[in-house]
């Protein structure tokens, strides 16, 4: 299934896979994720959803927990587990496009995501969005 691709609210590139809308999914979706080296998603969670994410190419610091004070490096091979409801940001720190494929248990995707703000003690170190990010 080719669907093409969009910006999720929360930062990154998606590649539309499986979903509600390409597919009929009732529960579940598939896309994968592009964060080009130097870039940064927004703090968000996804409401009621939870997500397992699998890194095919590069490296990303994710960022999760109460206040975002978690931190887990992630490399091509590595696997993370969000919980639903659980608030998390992924930070591209490497030389290189990091990819890697994210399942949700929310088949609209984006219908769950819940923006959140950048903890103050967090923005020195994980620093702005990129020039032309939403």
């Amino acid at each position: 299934m080719r669907t093409g691709t969009y910006e999720g609210i929360q930062g990154g590139m998606f590649g539309a896979g499986i979903s509600a809308q390409s597919a009929g999914a009732e529960r579940l979706c598939l896309h994968r994720l592009v964060m080009p080296a130097g870039t940064r998603g927004r703090p968000h969670l996804h409401e009621g959803h939870e997500s397992a994410i699998f890194i095919q190419s590069g490296q990303v610091e994710v960022w999760h927990g109460q206040d975002l004070t978690e931190h887990a490096v992630l490399r091509a091979g590595d696997y993370i587990h969000i919980p639903a409801d659980t608030p998390h940001m992924p930070v591209n720190t490497g030389a290189e496009d990091m990819v890697c494929l994210v399942a949700r248990t929310d088949p609209q995707e984006q219908e769950g995501v819940r923006l959140l703000d950048l903890p103050v003690w967090l923005a020195s170190r994980v620093g702005p969005l990129p020039v032309g990010a939403r």
